[in-house]
């Protein structure tokens, strides 16, 4: 044998033996990290009345969802989730006093991982909240506890590079520090952070569900980044840059695949419209079914709102947090150019006003929303247009009660719960034409403003737009006719009638089918 032969063996001999001592140890450290947090889930017991089961281990199940007392979206589905849980419990136990053989379900137990700081009444005054703010009620008999993790809040504050990667890094020490403190035997991700799977599955071996609002990649986004076309998370100096271009080109793809491994490790995934599920089945690949249940809306309430009684104002109302990707910039380029359009009918009336109401979560918001006053005064129609910042849902109803037009212009909206709400309410909704408003909600587009593309006015639910010419003239097809007039009040009534397919009973009826067909609560 040549000098230079055993010098290449001697290297694949050194190479291999150090990849299995590198396999090794890691075989062995997740080996010990299980048993750690087996240990730990197997201390937990509770009480029962049932003298044949005193000192039982509950089923526990944990929702990641550190924001868990914000009142977007996100939480109605947190909160809802639990109700249904609830439910669930009491069902079993029904059966348990009717002589049925006990089921899992009795021994269900749930924990919030939460950021919020812990405080005397905490758990009261989040309830209150949930309450006040949803018209959610959690059945007393599950227990619902909380581990507060404010001392490791840090961990989620946005990073200015590399945010993906940062942010998911975040999350995965949070999720530690999490199952630190209480292990449980089910792990529920809300949140959208699959990178904490790889500590709740790989780690600690809990059973891992995903509740799956929206993918951290899409294929959409890649897309962006491939044309080059400049968006919020895309700013000019990337995309006229052809080396910064392909630089996060790459950097994406390997995120997608990453995500798309570690979601893949979940057990059951549930995600909130058409549009995330073909992204989801798109990214990860090696996961099983994948289950959409619509986010819960509360559209029974909605519904009590007067169609006709008294007329409704040619008032367009937009709902969202002022946040970039919402594109309140179309909204109201859209209304200035409806008010100049047919020789300023539209501004002639008088009566046309644009309402723009949603929350600010932080300077940036705020700075946002001076901005858009400023581009509003700068266009000439800051007479006719109004935001509404950081108030009570009483108020959002009072203007769903008189708005006749809704507005929602945010590209691939993953779903859209204000579109649903306007619907419910009776507005005639024109929403961007575009991901989960497109795929589930507007099912039925007008077909007048789309120049015969869609359905008549007697069929349709609402219109779709991309651009601020066709924001504007289907606003102006909607004004023109009138909320009373025949056209427009059945395509209320067919909005409103549509809405109830994302009613709250409609969740928590699948997710309760979904959670007993599965192997998630055995």
């Amino acid at each position: 044998m040549s000098e230079e032969s055993f010098l290449s063996s001697s290297i694949l001999v050194f190479l291999s033996s150090f990849t299995a001592l590198l396999l090794t140890i890691l075989t062995v450290s997740i080996q010990l990290c299980r048993r750690h947090f087996a240990q730990l889930r197997n201390s937990i017991r509770i009480c029962t009345d049932d003298t044949n089961s005193r000192n039982e281990q509950p089923l526990l199940v944990a929702f990641f969802h550190p924001n868990c007392s914000a009142g977007g979206g996100g939480e109605r589905v947190l909160w809802k989730a639990i109700g249904a849980l609830g439910e669930m419990k009491e069902e079993g136990e029904k059966k348990m006093n009717l002589g049925e053989r006990r089921d899992t379900c009795c021994r269900l137990s749930v924990v919030v991982y939460t950021t919020d700081e812990e405080r005397e009444n905490y758990k009261v005054d989040l309830v209150n909240h949930i309450r006040d703010r949803f018209s959610i009620s959690i059945s007393s008999s599950l227990d619902v506890s909380f581990v507060h993790l404010n001392q490791y809040s840090y961990l989620l504050e946005k990073s200015k590079r590399w945010t993906m990667i940062a942010e998911s890094w975040g999350t995965i020490q949070l999720a530690w520090y999490a199952l630190q403190k209480r292990t449980p035997h089910v792990f529920f991700d809300t949140t959208g952070c699959a990178f904490t799977f790889l500590v709740a599955k790989v780690l600690a071996g809990c059973k891992v569900g995903a509740y799956v609002h929206y993918p951290t990649i899409s294929t959409d986004m890649l897309s962006l980044v491939w044309e080059r076309r400049p968006s919020y998370n895309n700013n000019t100096s990337i995309s006229t840059n052809p080396i910064i271009t392909y630089a996060k080109l790459l950097y994406y793809t390997f995120f997608a695949i990453a995500y798309g491994l570690t979601g893949s490790l979940a057990d059951l995934i549930i995600v909130n419209s058409s549009w995330t599920k073909g992204h989801i089945q798109y990214l990860w690949r090696l996961a099983g079914d994948i289950h959409v249940v619509f986010p819960p809306v509360d559209t029974k309430s909605l519904e009590q709102l007067s169609l006709t009684h008294p007329p409704r104002d040619n008032l367009i109302l937009s709902i969202g947090q002022f946040r970039p990707e919402k594109d309140h910039t179309l909204q109201l380029k859209a209304f200035a150019l409806l008010l100049e359009m047919h020789n300023g009918e539209m501004r002639t009336r008088g009566d046309v006003k644009l309402l723009l109401i949603g929350s600010c979560r932080d300077d940036d918001d705020r700075e946002r929303v001076d901005r858009l006053q400023a581009l509003a005064r700068e266009w000439n129609i800051s007479d006719s247009v109004k935001f509404v910042l950081n108030q009570p849902h009483s108020v959002l109803r009072e203007y769903l009660s008189r708005a006749s037009v809704g507005i929602h212009t945010m590209w691939n909206e993953h779903f859209g719960i204000g579109l649903v709400e306007m619907m419910a309410a009776g507005l005639v909704t024109v929403a961007h034409d575009s991901g989960g408003p497109k795929a589930d909600i507007i099912q039925s587009p007008w077909n007048v403003p789309r120049g015969g593309d869609g359905v008549s006015g007697d069929q349709s639910t609402g219109c779709l737009a991309t651009t601020a010419e066709e924001y504007a003239n289907a606003i102006y097809e909607i004004i023109k006719r009138g909320s009373s007039s025949r056209e427009i009040l059945k395509m209320r009534e067919n909005g409103r009638k549509s809405a109830e397919r994302f009613s709250d009973e409609v969740f928590v009826k699948s997710l309760k089918e979904i959670l007993l067909a599965s192997s998630l609560l055995t």
